[in-house]
């Protein structure tokens, strides 16, 4: 297989909503291209990028699937990713690799919640993207209102580059209205058509659009543009190409990926307007030493390369896909991992959906799967070891639903933590724990929907029959009042025994602590340990509901101890029963993890999102104003009240609202809640 240079390379993200059409559009492309002599369906299971047994039972995406085409001696490397947002780490992870992307919208649905996700994501990053306007075939379609439904929900410089003729049933071409050609499907290709009368006056009107959006890249085709001069047809492309790479114009383009319709045309734009790797500016790294340095998109450059996903393969073991940014990169090389490791790629391959290929070298802009690499992961980076350095790393989404998971087979339990592993190393966005105190195995990840498929992934691919529960959140005890109290603890019954005794005092206070406030030897220093020890011991449980305590200072004032009878395990259980003494005279509270938590959310809806996060109660800490529509509201809100919050978000805003938590500090329970959570959890 030949290694491409830079320029000859493209890497497209193919997204969208769910059920756009994207993995068939994918498989027209191969198609297309000649990859393929037999084109794949969804509903056969059959598509090149759809392979997993996972993406085949359900008919959709749940993975990054990688396809190279070659076409006009180019190298197009597709990658399709799944448009449900319970995957979203899969974008997240791609979106750092590539710098053109097609956006498929269904023509029937017209821009969707899924479409708008995709889309920011991508202004985000400010990538250069075609709209694809699939099925264009379905009823009750009109591309007007469909474009117009882009340009008000995606921008107004969404411009279209082709024209349908025909529609419905009808639909059979378009014309392009850059290079004023007709296409139109003969029922088994498409091929050169005939400009239809009644589209010409439309045609023009939209050729011109383009020729005046054209000359405002340049002042000297402005003045030409309005002087009446006509463009040629290089300097149209060359300032479509122009005012794509700089995401002023977005690309419209219409057709059916089942009939193939628009598909040689798309690949001809992918190589006319959308950046090859080198169009890139360099990338910016650090050394070993935290100082920034460069990486230019070049193969005479040091090589470095990120790993963007990690598959974990019955055969082939954990592969993973990297883009190679810099340099060359050779079968056999050694090279320079972020997690401090230097290791050999002994295979080198081109991945095909699920076949790979193995390959010598590949080059500055291309992407690579290699295996058999110790430790590997999404998110670090390889380089060379003479030149180490380290891309930052993709900051994925936090868990924001939990479930706690039980065995149903005692044989099993030596399988769960390998298979969570290998579930955690495809998605980062999965997360397991064990609570220690609960005695419960949680997973967590971004909805409901994504944890059902977590479970059903145990269960299918792994043959692990398990159980959910709803997770325990796990409350702490403290003390609001000073307390002193004496433990003793003496048995003597002839030969040795155990004499211990302690004057202790308990506060309130920060963290919790021991020191001592000893004078005339009452209780010699060598025990001061031991009573320390059963301090920290008694924390361990208290006395309302059983939670670990938090937040007290104790204090050694006195005690007795016997010559022969006092040892360490004495004064440690003296220290135990002074604090079990003292405990309710401290007017002992309940306190609740609170959460910070940070919602983003389309403006029309933060009205609701308040109202609800009020009865939950909430404290909104800020609410920011960001790009295209966005809110982006902090808060602070009991762990209790938003262990169903993901499910609620997704129906406050029709499923355009996400939200990230973490833990911010323990408060106490409201009184008008504390005897209800001692009820509930007193066995705990």
């Amino acid at each position: 297989m030949s290694v491409y240079e830079s320029n000859k390379i493209r890497n497209i993200a193919i997204v969208g909503h769910q059920g756009s059409g994207k993995t068939t559009l994918v498989e027209s492309l191969i198609y297309t291209s000649g990859g393929i002599e037999k084109k794949g369906e969804v509903e056969k299971k059959t598509t090149v990028s759809d392979y997993l047994p996972d993406e085949q039972r359900r008919q959709s995406s749940v993975s990054t699937a990688v396809v190279p085409i070659y076409y006009k001696d180019h190298k197009i490397n597709l990658i399709d990713l799944p448009g449900n947002d319970d995957f979203v780490t899969e974008s997240l992870g791609v979106i750092r690799t590539i710098k053109g992307a097609v956006l498929v919208v269904d023509a029937s649905t017209k821009v969707q919640v899924g479409t708008v996700k995709a889309w920011n994501l991508l202004r985000k990053r400010n990538i250069p993207t075609f709209i694809y306007v699939n099925k264009m075939d379905k009823e009750d379609v009109d591309f007007d209102d469909v474009l117009e439904d882009i340009r008000e929900k995606l921008g107004k410089n969404a411009v279209p580059f082709c024209y349908p003729i025909g529609h419905e049933s009808n639909f059979d071409g378009f014309v392009n209205v850059v290079d004023l050609k007709a296409r139109k499907y003969d029922g088994t290709k498409c091929v050169d058509a005939e400009i239809y009368e009644d589209k010409r006056m439309k045609v023009f009107e939209l050729h011109n659009m383009i020729n005046e959006a054209v000359a405002g890249t340049d002042d000297e085709l402005l003045e030409k543009f309005f002087s009446g001069e006509p463009l040629t047809r290089e300097e149209i492309h060359r300032g479509l190409r122009i005012g794509v790479l700089n995401s002023e114009l977005i690309p419209v383009l219409v057709g059916c990926a089942t009939k193939n319709i628009g598909i040689h045309t798309m690949l001809d734009m992918f190589i006319d307007y959308l950046p090859c790797p080198s169009d890139l500016k360099p990338y910016v790294v650090t050394d070993l030493n935290g100082n920034e340095v460069e990486r230019k998109t070049d193969a005479n450059e040091p090589f470095s390369a990120y790993v963007f996903k990690t598959i974990v393969d019955p055969y082939s073991g954990v592969i993973n896909l990297i883009k190679i940014n810099s340099g060359v990169l050779k079968a056999g090389d050694e090279v320079y991992v972020s997690n401090n490791s230097t290791q050999r790629v002994s295979n080198l391959y081109v991945m095909t959906g699920k076949n790979l290929q193995a390959v010598d070298q590949l080059g500055a802009g291309d992407i690579a799967a290699i295996n058999h690499m110790d430790n590997l992961q999404s998110g670090m980076t390889l380089s060379d070891p003479k030149n180490p350095v380290v891309f930052k790393p993709v900051v994925y989404p936090t868990a924001v639903i939990h479930k706690a998971i039980e065995i149903k087979n005692k044989a099993d339990e030596n399988k769960i933590g390998v298979a969570l592993s290998k579930i955690q190393l495809e998605d980062p966005a999965v997360e397991v724990k064990r609570n220690t105190e609960t005695k419960q195995l949680l997973i967590g990840g971004l909805s409901a929907s994504h944890l059902n498929y977590i479970i059903e992934k145990l269960v299918n691919t792994y043959k692990i029959p398990v159980e959910t529960a709803q997770p325990k959140v796990v409350y702490r005890e403290s003390i609001r009042r000073e307390a002193k109290a004496t433990g003793r603890y003496i048995k003597q019954s002839g030969g040795s025994g155990f004499y211990g005794v302690v004057e202790m005092k308990f506060e309130p206070a920060e963290d919790s602590s021991f020191t001592e406030e000893i004078f005339g030897g009452s209780v010699p220093r060598n025990y001061f340990p031991a009573v320390e020890k059963g301090f920290f011991e008694a924390l361990k449980q208290g006395q309302l509901a059983g939670f670990p305590v938090i937040g007290v200072k104790a204090t050694l004032l006195d005690g007795k101890y016997h010559s022969v009878d006092s040892n360490e395990m004495a004064f440690k259980m003296a220290a135990i029963l002074a604090f079990k003494e003292a405990y309710q005279a401290c007017n002992p509270i309940i306190l609740e993890p609170i959460m910070t938590i940070t919602v983003n959310v389309e403006s029309k809806y933060i009205g609701s999102i308040i109202s609800d996060l009020n009865s939950r109660r909430a404290r909104i800490q800020s609410i920011e104003e960001l790009d295209h529509g966005m809110q982006e509201l902090v808060a602070l809100v009991p762990e209790s009240e938003i262990l169903d919050y993901a499910t609620q978000l997704k129906s406050l805003t029709q499923a355009s609202g996400f939200f990230n938590r973490a833990f911010y500090s323990y408060e106490e329970v409201p009184g008008n809640l504390k005897e209800r959570v001692i009820r509930e959890n007193k066995l705990i």
